[in-house]
């Protein structure tokens, strides 16, 4: 068999630096890897011997676009090492903080990085051309997302203003009420987009997937729930590394995640949804259905459509919470420092995400472990490859190395918050 190499200098509309590597015998993948090649960070190390209070601004710093899950995460695990109980009122900022990641996210990646590829495109700007509107939808909600984050954490990027026990500081009840009318209309935007993203063309590919995310028992999960699958696990954050396994492969510099039972798992959207149908806002369960995503979704390719969904959601949810707020009677609860382990699991934007810090009794960090998303899900990905792939062989080089990076960006990944290939390579075995 001759034999073919495809290479990508650089993969727009994802971050990051990685590759893919496709060995194909006699006419089909025999194996498949995604390699990430972009250097370790070591936010883990970099924690150690600081004061238990930096960790929230640090653990920020690691994405420059899901930043409010990171300190969030960090912010409760402290708190549960404290023992800290925050008033329903800051639970609830912190829920429209979380709606503001995934407003400006979601519409990043649906507008911007996913879009294109479906339409036949190679940026958004090029695609503006001919879906204009579309992509001033998606960049207005994106804006509203970003001012949400502002209002609450003092800038879009990075916030500034959550801290141990609550915030440094609160929003007044009007400074909130002048985002009604935005979300309002940006509610009917992310209906829009629902319907717009259900129209693409989809490759028929289901995948028996084991899904892995938070569950809540009332509400859709951003920072509250037990980690559960669709294979009977239940279970608390705490529980996290007695059932879910990092391990180091040769050809990644990013760890992969595996259930110690055995196997790979997915964690984001697509696992959010069908674990949590039940809980979205009446709307956005509508809108699913009406877009033929039913009450579960394995494909990977229409969870462009199910992340519309979810900005749906947490548009109306933000509505929901600013129609109640009241201001707490102080924006933080007081606490001290002791010696403690604390754990938190949230969901980002992009999937489950666990934070465990180890604290000695004046507060210094002792011990840090993050788990990001694409570390749980690059098995995952690996996998669809092997699945999916084969049946692009026999296109020309471009169309098929644009449909291997199509089905890595099906889920979003996040590396350095994602992933850029710069190699793709398909060889016989």
């Amino acid at each position: 068999m001759r034999s073919r190499t495809i290479r990508v200098d650089r993969l727009a509309r994802v971050e990051g630096e990685g590759a893919v590597r496709l060995v194909v015998r006699d006419g089909r993948i025999d194996s498949a890897r995604l390699s990430i090649f972009e250097p370790p960070r070591f936010f883990e190390a970099l924690l150690r011997g600081r004061a238990y209070t930096e960790a929230s601004d640090i653990t920020a710093r690691i994405c420059g676009i899901c930043p409010v899950a990171y300190q969030i995460t960090a912010v409760h695990a402290l708190e549960n090492a404290l023992g800290i109980e925050v008033s329903a009122a800051v639970r609830d900022l912190r829920r429209l903080l979380y709606c503001g990641e995934w407003i400006q996210s979601h519409a990043l990646h649906v507008t911007l990085l996913h879009a294109p590829g479906f339409l036949g495109y190679h940026s958004g700007i090029e695609m503006a051309r001919e879906h204009g509107e579309a992509v001033r939808r998606g960049l207005a909600l994106k804006q509203v997302g970003s001012d949400i984050i502002a209002l609450l954490g003092g800038r879009a990027v990075h916030p500034v203003t959550v801290c141990i026990g609550g915030f440094n500081r609160v929003p007044r009840r009007a400074e909130l009420a002048g985002l009604t009318e935005r979300l309002e209309r940006s509610r009917e935007a992310a209906l829009a987009m629902v319907r717009w993203t259900a129209g693409f063309e989809f490759p028929d590919c289901e995948r028996d997937y084991t899904f892995v995310a938070l569950r809540h028992r009332s509400e859709y999960p951003f920072s509250a729930g037990r980690i559960a699958s669709n294979r009977g696990l239940e279970l608390p954050a705490a529980q996290f590394e007695a059932h879910i396994e990092q391990h180091q492969v040769r050809h990644s510099t990013a760890l992969h995640a595996r259930l110690r039972t055995g196997g790979a798992y997915l964690t984001g959207p697509l696992a959010r949804y069908s674990l949590n149908f039940e809980n979205l806002a009446p709307i956005a369960q509508d809108a699913a259905l009406a877009a033929g995503l039913g009450r579960s979704c394995t494909n990977p390719y229409r969870s462009i459509v199910v992340r519309a969904v979810e900005i749906l959601h947490a548009c109306d949810e933000a509505l929901r919470i600013i129609a109640r707020y009241e201001a707490p009677e102080l924006p933080a609860s007081p606490y001290e420092p002791r010696a403690a382990t604390g754990i938190a699991a949230t969901e980002a934007p992009r999937g489950l995400l666990y934070h465990r810090y180890r604290l000695d009794a004046d507060g210094t960090l002792l011990e840090a472990r993050i788990v990001p998303p694409t570390a749980q899900n690059q098995a995952a990905i690996e996998e669809d490859l092997r699945c999916f792939a084969g049946a692009f062989l026999a296109l020309p080089r471009p169309q098929l190395r644009e449909q291997c990076e199509q089905l890595v960006r099906n889920h979003d990944p996040c590396i350095s918050c994602a992933t850029h290939f710069l190699h793709l390579e398909v060889t016989p075995a």
